[in-house]
Parts: C-alpha cells; structure tokens; sequence
C-alpha cells in the first residue's frame, strides 16, 4: 500500500468555519489557537475522511455551519508515489451525506481501503471507567483500521439482529422465523469475533516490539456472560446455538442477550497488574496514547505505510518529557499527524519537524494562518 499523505484539505460552511484553505506537505500539523477557534473542527473534517460518522459522530445538519444552516462541503487531496486521488464530500441541508472519489460517487467503506485514519479526543479520556459501549466502538475503530471489511460485517450483524429482536418483541414464537436470522448473525458474528482477536494480537506484538516512553497494556476481549474467559468461542457454530438456545430468555427481556455486540475491551496496565479502569487518570491517559501508538506502528509494518493521526489537545496531558518522546515516536513513524494545543509552546519540542497552523474567530468565524515556523511563545529571559 502506497503512503498517501493528505496535501489539500479545503472546507465549505463546516462548523464554525465560513472557508478554509490548508496546503500540506506530509509533515506533521502543530495547529494551536484559543479554545473555541475551531482547531478541533479541522481534526473532524479529516476524520470524516475515514468510514463512519467521523470523531464526533455527529449527525450532518450538526456539522453545517449556523446560523446559516445552508449545508457543508468538503474537499481533500491524498497523494502519493505516482498516485492521487480526490475526495469530495456534502451534504446539503436536509439532504444526507454525499461522497465522490476521482469525480465518482462512491460509498463510505471506499474510504477505509485508501487510507488509515487514527484518533484521539477528550471525549475518550473516561474511556476505561464508563459503559462497555465507548470500549467496543474503540475496539471497532482499531479492527476496521486493519481489516476494512469489519465495517461491513458489523452493519449486517446490526441489521439482521435489529430484525431478529422486532421479532423477540412480537413475542414470535415459530423457530422458523429465527433459524435465517440467527445463521446469519452466528455467521457475521464469528468473522467480527476473529477480526477483533486478530487487532488485539496485532496491537500486543506492537506493544511488545516497540522501546517506547508509554506505558503497555494488556487486552483481552469479554462478553456479557462470559467474564473472565480470555478467549471466548469464535465459531459459528457456537454462536449460534446459543442463540437458538437463548430464545426464551431473550423474549423476555425483549433483545438479543448473546454476540459480539456484547462485548468489552479489558485492559491491564501492564506494569502494576492492574485494570486500566482502577488506575490514575493520568496513567489512563497514558494507556490509550500507548495504544493509538501501536495500532499505528502495527499498521505501518503491515501496510509499509503510517495512518493519518489526529490528537485533539493530547499535549496537554502530558510533561514535557512525554511531550518529546511522543513527537519523536510521531516523526519516526513517518506519520501525518494532526496536534491541537492552546499554546504554541506545547509544540517547542517538536520544532522545525512539524508545520504550524494558528486558528483564531474572527467575526464569529474562524480563520487560519499557516506559519514558517511555530512561534516561541517563552519571555526572552526563558530563551536560550
């Protein structure tokens, strides 16, 4: 797979932005600016770049900008060794989400088989102490970022278990009207099982092989019902006589009780033996940067090419220590990376290494200017 870089990123009425205008050169991306001057609707932008409803996961008439409420557009360049592409993306008001690719329309999971994109934002930093649901969808993310067919198989196990509990709540009772469904699930339902075994195996060899300042985890999937098996029975079989088995119990309380859409991500903060939901916010912090890191260092040696990073103010989480070991595993990586910090100073130990964007409002909207260098924001008694 070739490494493509995003080198133009242009942008219609897309949140608190009227126009914006970025020529990139594959370097890393220091953007900083003042908390509400929409550094963070950048990072959205190129999420939306990846299949799904972005980092935000926010419904289309939410992206466009107020008050004008007129719709969004968005345009990106990919371009590589002899390849380019061209990524168009709209949506008008009322209307859902529209894509091209080369000036052809084409569907989202296109998306995910050109290119990688990895993130990570505030909203995730309670990752490990609130419900399972946040836990799989990260677990999702980091599959779909190796195996681009998840996606796929993830929606059809959705829709068919969606009709399969229409039925539970009808009270149906006949098995024929269940045998289809619940083949279809047990048959969905092993592949996005074996899928997310073989991401978490990929991200523990990344772990283990990388010297690196963040700490490592270790990961285990579990499923309501099966707590504490380490390796739950990923096949179909298995699945779906259960399924038939747990009929009953499911009529009752109305929904499916059994599958993959059950499942948690248990993390093991390696070093004290303990689970990443009883450690330190800071110590929590530091897992997931660790992780996000491995999945791109696992993506890299399989794809011979780095994904796309987006860190929403993860400088600011860390010492400065931290700070340089995480630009230095960035800039050895060879990754395009996309930082938002309040302050350019957050960015000193990255230097030269990384472009630099100032985000400011302006009457209510928001502007950028693209900079030689970042600025040295320290007095000039702190100056070398």
């Amino acid at each position: 797979m070739s490494r493509l870089i995003l080198s133009h990123l242009s942008l219609s009425r897309f949140r608190s932005h009227r126009t914006l205008d970025l020529a990139l050169d594959g370097r890393p991306v220091a953007i900083f600016g003042p908390n509400g001057a929409g550094k963070t609707n950048i990072l959205e932008a190129i999420s939306l770049l990846s299949p799904g409803r972005g980092m935000r996961r926010a419904a289309m008439e939410e992206i466009a900008r107020k008050p004008e409420a007129l719709g969004w557009k968005l345009r990106a360049e990919l371009t590589g060794p002899g390849v380019s592409h061209e990524i168009a993306m709209r949506s008008e008001a009322g209307t859902p989400r529209t894509l091209s690719i080369d000036e052809k329309p084409a569907a989202q999971m296109a998306l995910g088989r050109m290119i990688r994109i990895l993130w990570l934002i505030p909203a995730m930093d309670r990752l490990w102490i609130e419900g399972a649901e946040g836990r799989r969808r990260f677990l999702d993310r980091v599959t779909l970022s190796f195996e681009p067919a998840h996606g796929e198989a993830s929606l059809a196990y959705e829709k068919a278990m969606r009709e399969r509990n229409r039925l539970l709540k009808d009270q149906a009772r006949d098995p024929a009207w269940y045998g289809a469904l619940e083949s279809q699930m047990a048959r969905l339902g092993a592949e996005i099982r074996q899928n997310r075994a073989e991401a978490l195996t990929a991200l523990s060899l990344a772990q283990t092989d990388a010297t690196t300042a963040f700490p490592t985890a270790q990961l285990r999937m579990e499923e309501a019902g099966q707590e504490g098996v380490e390796d739950p029975a990923m096949d179909e079989a298995s699945l779906r006589e259960a399924l038939a088995r747990g009929r009953a119990r499911d009529m009752a309380a109305g929904r499916t009780l059994v599958g993959p859409h059950r499942a948690d991500l248990v993390a093991i903060y390696e070093a004290k033996g303990m689970e990443a939901r009883h450690c330190s916010t800071g110590e929590q912090k530091a897992l997931l940067i660790s992780l996000i890191l491995a999945n791109a260092r696992a993506l890299s040696a399989r794809l011979d090419a780095p994904p796309i990073l987006l860190l929403d103010e993860v400088a600011a989480h860390l010492d400065e220590a931290r700070r340089a070991a995480l630009y230095d595993e960035i800039t050895g990586l060879g990754a395009q990376a996309f930082m938002t910090g309040t302050e350019p100073g957050l960015f000193r130990a990255v230097g030269d290494r990384a472009m630099a964007v100032a985000v400011d409002e302006t009457d209510g909207a928001s502007t950028t200017r693209i900079l030689a260098r970042l600025p040295d924001d320290r007095s000039p008694e702190e100056r070398p």
